[in-house]
């Protein structure tokens, strides 16, 4: 089967479709752009199946790529048959590849290699021959080996010399490995044992066994961890008559031979010190690869989920950096993200100075009209949060406040990015910077952090950073081309994730903008250096030109369609000031009753581009994040000792794991709300029902004050 039919069936995707997206993959194109601008060709494929399909082609054509280095091997040995190239076409993975190489690999000294060299091959091939009966016991045979200047002392040492070199040959039997991989799996435990002896989070794998079939994957990383900080010590676990009976029946075609007794000592042999570590090994790696592609699956819906939260747009915010011996740090920032003023105050610990925290508040808020305050969740977020809830009550303006994630704000704080942004700030005053901005702008604000310190991920620091790292750099990509960014307004840290331009071509676009002035038109961008034809097509349908002559360079219609979104406004009786003013109504009612297929024909254009034009066209620089519901915000608070069973409350996902979801219910502390308290209904996981940032209505099940934990029920409420 050729990679792209592979491709066909294992994601359920029309041939056509992947040979065309594979196409364009080939030529260069990113993915946002694929995704966006060539729906027509790919039959409307999305960013997420673009991914997978990117994703699975290259692993196939490394596999593709390993399996021409293992038959050039082979025949260069000159022991490639029919057979062993019939096995490498029909491997499905890597592991099966090797699998087949394993008996000609180059090993280093072995105890087989050394009885070959010792020239006792010849009597192994006797014993594997299990004959009825030999010319003289096998025993007797043996002796004819003994050559004390090879070190073969006794025929008995022949002997075992001979049994090592057939369990090596049984360890590397294809087949048998395939199969024995495939009986460990089903038939086998995952285990885990305490080896330091003090309690830990680790405390119940102190003694698990658990199905290999049905472990779930989070499990398998916390077993990991557990392993790599020395607390247990973990096993897979299987019946060894299990295997034994297995290769006993495949091995064995003579129980009646006098060769029989050696040959249960070499298979016995070969599975406890050859098969059995190594397919450990195996399904260890396999369970582990797994359970992080599950994780970075999951972590990369939470970030995605976190990115594309609402902003909270043309409101003048307040931030505010908890802290005790230092003070909080605060920042007021305008409508745009500009500062526009900074302080300190000492309302928590050691200090207390309440009344003169509050001053200071007060003045602020008053003088520059703020709309919300900003609070970190971090260190003595619970008394800023307490301070922050009497002072406006005395203020009884308008002014509300929000918790917000601070989760990798002091990595971006202490950055060079963040230093070269705000260079005469310390730490805390970008970390309240930091802030105050993630409200009015999350995408913008949280594009600067790497992703690994937001918080919505678990085991992120477990898993194959390289693998981790390019899902991540996907979403933001995603995320970012599927909002658009302003040309004239967007950081570089920004601009870098917009397809086509890259970190330097981001800088560039800045310097440019900073030397020559606002961008007129998209295609001024054409002379940035390092901007070429290519990068432009990639590029230019993401960004935005709001004060544009040409009203199209401020919405998503690429470049290449301008002519065809002329056609459409004409035909239907409206001008570019109509675009414009935000006047058409209607148009997307009006081109369906009119025939979508009849106006593509007329203008030779696809349909999926013809529907996303008059979308454009209705709302002009819409930012989709608009029709999502805007984050809680509070004038008043609740304390964990206000929390009692039975008690109903609003909260929003801060993160989704395996096993549940963190929700913030108003108090210091998430509580938890595990996959089995969920829905009445069964669900696998979590991410079925729900998604970081949601807001949904919980019911409090438990609350323990000394442990701080809360658990969650969303049934029968």
């Amino acid at each position: 089967m050729q990679i792209n039919e592979r491709l066909s069936e294992e994601l359920s995707i029309r041939l056509t479709q992947i040979d065309a997206a594979v196409k364009l993959l080939d030529e260069g194109n990113t993915v946002p752009f694929i995704a966006r601008y060539r729906k027509e060709v790919t039959g409307s494929l999305d960013d997420d199946q673009l991914r997978t399909l990117s994703d699975r082609l290259n692993y196939l054509r490394n596999l593709e790529k390993r399996k021409d280095e293992v038959r050039a091997a082979i025949t260069e040995q000159n022991k490639m048959t029919e057979e062993i190239s019939q096995a490498l076409d029909d491997a499905m993975i890597l592991a099966e590849v090797e699998d087949i190489y394993r008996p000609f690999k180059q090993k280093r000294k072995t105890r087989a290699s050394v009885a070959r060299e010792r020239g006792l091959e010849p009597l192994a091939e006797l014993i594997k021959e299990q004959r009825d009966s030999y010319d003289e016991p096998i025993e007797k045979s043996a002796e004819a080996y003994i050559n004390e200047e090879k070190g073969v002392e006794s025929a008995q040492a022949a002997l075992f010399g001979a049994m090592d070199i057939i369990a090596e040959e049984l360890s590397d039997d294809a087949d048998f490995r395939k199969d024995i991989r495939a009986l460990t799996y089903e038939y086998g435990f995952l285990t885990s044992k305490q080896i330091k002896d003090e309690d830990s989070v680790y405390s119940m794998y102190y003694d698990y066994n658990e199905k290999i079939s049905v472990v779930p994957p989070h499990r398998v990383l916390a077993i990991n961890r557990g392993e790599n900080e020395e607390f247990i010590k973990g096993a897979i676990e299987i019946s060894t008559d299990i295997i034994l009976n297995y290769l006993n029946y495949r091995v064995i075609t003579n129980a009646g031979s006098t060769a029989f007794p050696f040959m249960i000592s070499a298979i016995a042999d070969s599975y406890d010190r050859l098969i059995a570590p190594s397919i450990e090994r195996e399904i260890r790696a396999d369970l582990f690869d797994v359970a992080s592609e599950g994780a970075i699956k999951l972590f990369s819906q939470n970030l995605k989920n976190l990115l594309m939260v609402a902003p909270i747009k043309n409101k003048t915010v307040l931030g505010l950096d908890p802290g005790y011996r230092t003070g909080c740090k605060l920042a007021v920032v305008d409508k745009t993200g500009k500062v526009l003023d900074t302080a300190v105050i000492y309302p928590t610990k050691p200090k207390e100075d309440i009344e003169g925290a509050k001053k200071i508040v007060k003045r602020l808020i008053t003088k520059y009209d703020v709309d919300v305050v900003s609070i970190g969740n971090g260190t003595a977020s619970k008394e800023s949060e307490i301070f922050i809830a009497d002072t406006l009550k005395e203020l009884a303006g308008h002014t509300k406040y929000i918790m917000t994630s601070e989760a990798g704000a002091s990595v971006y704080s202490a950055s060079k990015l963040a230093a070269d942004e705000f260079p005469d700030f310390d730490v805390t005053q970008r970390s309240a910077v930091s802030i105050a901005r993630r409200i009015q702008d999350p995408l913008a604000e949280l594009v600067k952090i790497d992703p690994k310190s937001i918080g919505v991920g678990q085991y992120q620091h477990d898993m194959k950073q390289a693998r981790l790292d390019e899902a991540l750099s996907g979403v933001i990509e995603d995320c970012v081309n599927a909002v658009g960014v302003d040309i004239n307004t967007a950081s570089h840290s920004l601009l870098e994730h917009i397809a086509g331009i890259n970190a330097a071509s981001a800088k560039n676009i800045v310097k440019y903008r900073e030397e020559n002035g606002e961008f007129k038109k998209r295609s001024d961008i054409l002379k940035v250096p390092r901007i070429g034809a290519k990068a432009y097509e990639q590029c230019a349908g993401f960004l935005r030109v709001s004060g544009s002559d040409e009203i199209l360079d401020n919405t998503g219609i690429h470049p290449e369609s301008y002519a065809k979104a002329r056609l459409i406004i004409k035909k239907f009786g409206y001008t570019a000031d109509d675009v414009k003013q935000c006047r058409i109504r209607g148009l997307q009612s009006a081109i369906e009753l009119y025939g979508v297929k009849k106006l593509a024909d007329e203008i030779d254009a696809g349909e999926p581009t013809i529907i996303d034009i008059s979308k454009e066209l209705e709302k002009p620089g819409r930012d989709i994040r608009d029709d999502l519901p805007l984050p809680e915000l509070r004038s008043d608070i609740l304390d964990l000792a206000d929390l009692k069973p039975g008690m109903v409350l609003s909260g929003t996902v801060r993160n989704v794991i395996d096993f549940g979801a963190f929700v913030d219910i108003g108090v210091h502390q998430d509580g938890l709300l595990h996959v089995s308290e969920i829905s009445a209904k069964y669900i696998k996981h979590p991410s079925e029902a729900l998604a970081v940032g949601d807001r949904i209505t919980v019911r409090i099940k438990g609350v323990d004050t000394v442990k701080k934990r809360i658990s969650l029920t969303m049934k029968n409420i």
